[in-house]
């Protein structure tokens, strides 16, 4: 890794937040978007802000995370209460359905960002993420939200190292994506079956596995444990169907393959 071409991006990361003189970041409590802000609030002190978006498709844990995070970095952080399901296109999960989540969250942001008399809207994506499936990046172009991290070039192990020399306590933290990303595409979503992923996954967490997916068939539940804890699910393998079976499911399975991102045939995202 070229550390002064990282320095070189992190200056020119400022220089372009500078320019935008006041900003709201579309926070989630991930790595890129905590790096962002926390460069934000560096630059522009004050006049960078921070939304969290709350909705169905999110374990409380990351909520809880997120407030934690934007609290020690002395952001003023703002909530937006969203319910996702109530857009029919969403609700019946097509391959596009990260369009219609993404539309209606910027849209929202935006409105936000007006009342608060704030012109710039900046979110965490960066160049790794411009070669998955991302059809949100759609709504993202068509309501003129930033990406910093694209504009400068960083991609995500650059991202984690600046983290890590900034001190960022999640610079290592797993992966995550909507719990709507648990779901085949083609199997309208529900509340009920949101509900039912989310507490099997936060059983999961209450056993230490971070960064699992707890993936959708109906009845069955697959699960999908980092390959280097795959040892230590097969040991707690009693512990993990109880938990998950608490949920509502009725059988429970461990994917040998380990976690990998879901990609198209799989509800998308990671």
């Amino acid at each position: 890794m070229d550390l002064e071409a990282i320095r070189k991006k992190l200056e020119r990361l400022k220089d372009y937040l500078a320019q935008r003189q006041r900003v709201l970041v579309s926070f989630s409590g991930g790595v890129d978007s905590t790096l962002l802000l926390r460069v934000a609030k560096e630059v522009l002190g004050k006049d960078a802000l921070a939304v969290l978006i709350t909705s169905p498709l999110h374990l409380e844990q990351e909520l809880r995370e997120a407030r934690v995070i934007a609290s020690r970095l002395g952001v003023e952080l703002y909530e937006l209460q969203l319910d996702e399901l109530s857009i029919p296109e969403f609700a019946k999960n097509p391959p596009e359905r990260c369009y219609f989540c993404k539309r209606l969250r910027f849209s929202k942001i935006k409105e936000l960002s007006e009342r608060l008399v704030i012109r710039a809207v900046l979110e965490g994506s960066n160049l790794d993420d411009l070669r998955d499936f991302r059809p949100g990046m759609r709504a993202k172009e068509e309501l003129a939200v930033l990406s910093p991290f694209v504009e400068v070039g960083m991609g995500k192990a650059e991202i984690r190292h600046m983290a890590k020399e900034l001190g960022l306590p999640n610079w290592d933290a797993p992966p995550s994506s909507c719990l709507a990303t648990r779901i085949p595409f083609g199997i309208p979503l529900s509340r009920e079956v949101l509900e039912r992923i989310r507490r099997a996954e936060e059983g999961l967490l209450s056993l230490g596995f971070r960064g699992s997916r707890v993936r959708y068939h109906g009845e069955v539940a697959r699960i999908e444990i980092p390959e280097a804890e795959l040892s230590k699910a097969v040991k707690l393998r009693q512990e993990i169907a109880e938990k998950v079976k608490a949920s509502g499911f009725r059988f429970v399975t461990l994917d040998l393959e380990g976690y990998r991102p879901s990609g198209i045939s799989f509800g998308g995202g990671k």
